[in-house]
């Protein structure tokens, strides 16, 4: 096993899966975890750590091709791992019941479906601002009521939000995404007091920008001819429209990956009612 450092970030090197979770003192066997809107970026990741601590993964997306594909994916990274899949649309009440049928007890849940894209306010339709909050928030809300209450009566549950540091600091290209984050924060906040007393904890993760697949298609579409690698196009993203962002760079999606597996961990036993931030110091607050 070998630490090294590659632009100032820790990376480990030649460590098993099980040499991973020996590493990190984390170790979720026996527990199931539900990862929506998985088949990559963050979530992808998200469901790739979880695996590697042990825990049984459910990922879902709305494809059957693309999950097939992320399944691969994770085989190949986490071999010998548990993996399920389940195609359902969260952004819909018949997919969430959809999932819950298919699936109808986790341990650990982890809301990361959600969408994004810049855009102007004035422009904004009843309908997109109904859709992102289908997907961003009521996703959420549905699944947190019909996961919570066996989690509840065992004594024993994890519940992320994957939030944003825009819940904080509202974007003025993506005001609509910003508020249906903010959102996000009250009601995980709300669920963490409603389990007062157990050890069912609810917390939020606030990623800041984060090089994921999304948006780097975002950032490619937004500088169509430009040469510059794509970690140099988010470098000055970050440093335009973050300039608060310590780092000075976009995270990556394992960065914010690790954080989600501390925060289901029984290692965060205390930690409830958190919004807790991976943002690189882009909030401005201490």
């Amino acid at each position: 096993m070998r630490l090294c450092t590659v632009s100032g970030v820790f990376t480990f090197t030649n460590i098993s899966p099980k040499g991973y979770r020996i590493m990190l003192g984390i170790d979720l066997s026996g527990r199931t975890a539900l990862v929506t809107g998985s088949t990559g970026g963050i979530g992808l990741a998200i469901a790739r750590r979880l695996a590697e601590a042990d825990a049984t993964v459910i990922i879902n997306g709305r494809k059957q091709d693309t999950l097939d594909g992320a399944l691969e994916t994770l085989r190949a990274h986490v071999p010998g791992g548990s993996f399920r899949s389940v195609v359902a649309d969260v952004g819909t009440a018949e997919g969430c019941d959809a999932l819950v049928s298919a699936e109808s007890q986790v341990d650990i849940l982890i809301n990361n479906a959600g969408i994004f894209g810049p855009n102007n306010f004035f422009k904004t339709t009843d309908e997109s601002w109904q859709k992102l909050f289908e997907i961003n928030l009521f996703s959420g809300v549905r699944l947190a009521r019909a996961y919570m209450p066996g989690m509840k009566e065992r004594n024993w549950g994890r519940v992320l939000f994957i939030a944003s540091e825009s819940a904080l600091n509202i974007p003025v290209e993506m005001i609509d995404y910003g508020v249906s984050k903010t959102a996000m924060l009250g009601l995980a906040r709300g669920l963490a007091k409603d389990m007062s007393g157990t050890n069912v904890t609810v917390n939020s993760i606030l990623p800041g920008p984060t090089l994921s697949e999304g948006v780097e298609a975002m950032l490619k579409a937004q500088n169509p001819d430009s040469t510059q690698p794509v970690t140099e196009l988010a470098s000055d993203f970050v440093k335009k429209h973050r300039p608060s962002n310590i780092l000075q760079r976009m995270a990556t999606v394992d960065e914010v990956a690790n954080m989600v597996v501390y925060a289901v961990s029984p290692l965060a036993s205390a930690t409830t009612g958190a919004a807790l931030r991976v943002d690189g110091g882009t909030v401005d607050t201490i």
